[in-house]
C-alpha cells in the first residue's frame, strides 16, 4: 500500500486508546502510533517541548483528538495547533463521544478536518477507527515535513 505514517493519538481513556492502537494494528495503519494522555502532552509532543524535546523530527500526519481530556481540553489544542505556523497543516480528527452541537461547531470553527462521534459498539468503533486510518494514514497525502517510512 505504499508508505506508513505516524499518528498522534490524544486520548485520556485507557479503553478507547487500546481500542483504537488495535483497530489500526490489526489492520496495518501506521508506522507509529505516539499515545499522549491530555492535551498538555499532545501540545508538547506537537512542538518537541518537555519529555518530547529529543523525539524525531517530523510532525504526524494526522492527530487523532479527544475532545474532553485533562489539563488542556481538545478544542484548546485545536486552537493552538491551528495557531501555529509549523503545526497548522496537520490534518486533525476530533475522536470523541460528544455528540453535543456546540462542540461539533467550535471544532468546525477552529478549522479540524474532521469531526467523528466514537460509537458505543465494540465492532462499529474498530470499524471506524479503522476507515479513518486508511483515509488518514494511507490515502491521505499529508502536508510536507510530516513522517512516512515505506512498508
Amino acid at each position: 500500500m505504499g508508505e506508513l505514517k505516524r499518528i498522534l493519538l490524544a486520548e485520556d481513556n485507557a479503553k478507547d486508546v487500546e481500542l483504537t492502537l488495535a483497530a489500526l494494528g490489526e489492520n496495518h495503519l501506521a508506522n507509529e502510533v505516539v499515545v499522549v494522555r491530555d492535551g498538555e502532552q499532545a501540545l508538547q509532543y506537537l512542538k518537541k517541548e518537555g519529555a518530547y524535546k529529543d523525539r524525531p523530527n517530523g510532525n504526524p500526519a494526522v492527530v487523532l483528538l479527544d475532545l474532553k481530556m485533562p489539563k488542556v481540553d481538545g478544542l484548546q489544542v485545536l486552537k493552538e495547533i491551528k495557531a501555529n505556523e509549523q503545526l497548522k497543516a496537520i490534518p486533525v480528527v476530533m475522536l470523541t463521544s460528544s455528540r453535543e452541537e456546540k462542540d461539533l461547531v467550535a471544532s468546525y470553527n477552529l478549522s479540524v478536518n474532521a469531526y467523528v462521534v466514537k460509537p458505543v459498539n465494540f465492532a462499529e468503533f474498530l470499524e471506524a477507527v479503522k476507515n479513518l486510518g486508511v483515509f488518514w494514514a494511507l490515502l491521505n497525502e499529508p502536508p510536507p515535513g510530516s513522517v512516512k517510512k515505506k512498508t
